[in-house]
């Protein structure tokens, strides 16, 4: 059976020029799917274009890091400051995730206002993942897999990122890439013994590399990923909306965006007898 590569847009809704970018992408690159972020400027308008699109793929971008709650119960309170934003980090919150009940709860409320926010606007979620991985910390992962099942949804990121990434043949990369890849493959570990029943693909690539993805990387994950079924993680965009106070990923979005409807990268992936899909055609 040929290889099979979902190649995903991350942050879907986060403002214009991020749906300009997943929806070209999509219609003449390699993008196959992208996951919405529903408390964001643009979600209504990512939501239309899903629609106008339905070979897309669309999951959900769960999100505890940056704008206003989705929820409006009482108890999502402890997770926002007093302009009702996030106000914790990913590690703050998963040490209190672990202490305390009320947290887990909080999270748990919240996340499902955001998948059914989704699911309220005619969308059927083809799988959940996290804005700055939080998905993936051990003790969150848990309620985001009560969260699939509750809500039938059939798959989960598993962000585990083979160590091969880091060394020759694939393009090189920064230490912080390379001990951030370390820590989120850690964590995959241990979710992958926690709960494999939404764990569809064999493998991730793109969390070493982020902020460095390019032409170059993707020819690298078609040409040398060992895994039958593999996801990719990019960030494409346009100028249009990008904050820099919101991303720190800004030029880099063109990048990525070019690469995917680059002509050689479509070659590439053709040439390696890939197949590429998105997680509803697993």
């Amino acid at each position: 059976m040929a290889r099979r590569i979902i190649i995903n847009a991350d942050d879907f809704g986060l403002c214009k020029g991020v749906n300009e970018a997943v929806a070209k992408a999509h219609e003449v690159g390699v993008l196959t799917s992208a996951t919405l972020m529903t408390n964001m400027p643009a979600a209504e308008e990512a939501v239309e274009i899903a629609k106008l699109k339905p070979s897309l793929g669309v999951g959900v971008h769960l999100n505890l890091s940056e704008g206003r709650a989705v929820s409006k119960e009482s108890c999502v309170n402890c997770l926002l400051d007093s302009d009702g934003r996030f106000a914790h980090s990913p590690l703050k919150l998963s040490a209190m995730c672990i202490a305390l009940h009320a947290v887990r709860r909080a999270i748990e409320t919240e996340l499902a206002a955001q998948i059914q926010w989704v699911i309220d606007r005619g969308l059927v979620p083809t799988h959940l993942d996290s804005h700055k991985h939080i998905h993936s910390f051990p003790a969150i992962f848990p309620i985001v897999c009560r969260l699939a099942s509750r809500f039938k949804i059939p798959a989960i990121r598993w962000p585990f990122e083979p160590k091969a990434v880091c060394r020759s043949p694939w393009p090189l990369l920064t230490e912080d890439g390379r001990k951030r890849a370390a820590i989120v493959r850690t964590m995959a570990k241990i979710n992958r013994i926690q709960n494999r029943d939404f764990l569809k693909t064999d493998g991730l690539f793109g969390i070493a590399h982020t902020g460095r993805i390019d032409v170059n990387f993707l020819r690298a994950v078609a040409l040398y990923s060992p895994a039958a079924i593999a996801e990719v993680m990019t960030h494409p965009g346009l100028a249009n909306g990008l904050d820099p106070a919101q991303t720190r990923l800004v030029e880099q979005r063109k990048v990525e965006f070019d690469a995917l409807c680059n002509e050689k990268t479509k070659q590439c992936f053709k040439d390696s007898a890939i197949k590429l899909v998105h997680y509803g055609q697993l």
